[in-house]
């Protein structure tokens, strides 16, 4: 594999940083994201404007108007569209040298493995913690890196799943109760997240830098701060306490 002169301009800024071979470990990297909503959109467009060499896109909504004030990727005329194929259609247009792959599929325990056994990276882009619980045992179980990012209004948090290595989301949440109803979100919060998600996963594909492990990382945009609060594995979580 190596890079076509077209590639070695278009991606010229970012290899300043990494140089060649850190570009040509992107575009050896398969990054599944799972949601094409208001952290899915902006995660995809970082991650295939980047040069991920393989972009999956996991999906079963449709576009509809409430989500068009954050869902970048979908624009009024998508309305009633499939959002994997309203990003399909964006994303092979920005950059023709990635493979965009969707499944309009909802996350199920009987056909999670099955999604993301190619993936090197999985972006937790959801918006209910049963989903991303089923998704963080997934990764866990076959050892995938997961980035997970939530949003609420200004508010978001972001941290990095390396199993084995880090805290599963299980360790630091356990079971969390959905909050029943809509929750409110601007658009901008969901995009600073959805870009660190895409930024650590660059990190971690490349070698450069030093990613987010075994702390949360903790946005609050009323007052625009950042913190981190170390977190550990738990020996006796149910998920991943039995890793090495």
């Amino acid at each position: 594999m190596s890079l076509s002169p077209e590639e070695l301009k278009r991606y010229d800024r970012q290899i300043m940083l990494f140089g060649k071979e850190g570009q040509l470990k992107l575009k050896r990297t398969t990054i599944c994201i799972i949601g094409v909503g208001g952290l899915g959109s902006p995660a995809a467009i970082y991650a295939t404007a980047a040069g991920f060499g393989r972009v999956i896109l996991v999906d079963k909504e449709r576009v509809e108007l409430t989500n068009l004030n954050r869902q970048i990727l979908h624009w009024t005329s998508d309305i009633g569209e499939e959002k994997v194929v309203s990003a399909l259609k964006k994303l092979t247009k920005l950059n023709p040298n990635v493979s965009i792959e969707v499944i309009n599929e909802e996350i199920r325990e009987d056909n999670v493995h099955e999604i993301i056994k190619e993936a090197d990276i999985v972006l937790d882009c959801l918006d209910n913690w049963r989903t991303r619980l089923i998704v963080n045992k997934a990764c866990v179980e076959e050892r995938k890196i997961l980035i997970h990012a939530g949003i609420r209004g200004l508010d978001g948090q972001l941290m990095v799943i390396v199993p084995g290595k880090t805290p599963c989301l299980y360790c630091v949440f356990g079971e969390i109760r959905e909050e029943e109803g809509k929750f409110p979100v601007v658009g901008p919060t969901p995009a600073i997240m959805a870009s660190l998600q895409v930024l650590e996963a660059i990190k971690l594909a490349t070698g450069y830098g030093k990613p987010l492990l075994n702390k949360l990382l903790i946005f609050e945009g009323h007052h625009t701060s950042f913190s981190e609060i170390p977190i550990e594995r738990r020996k006796n979580c149910p998920i991943c306490g039995h890793l090495d």
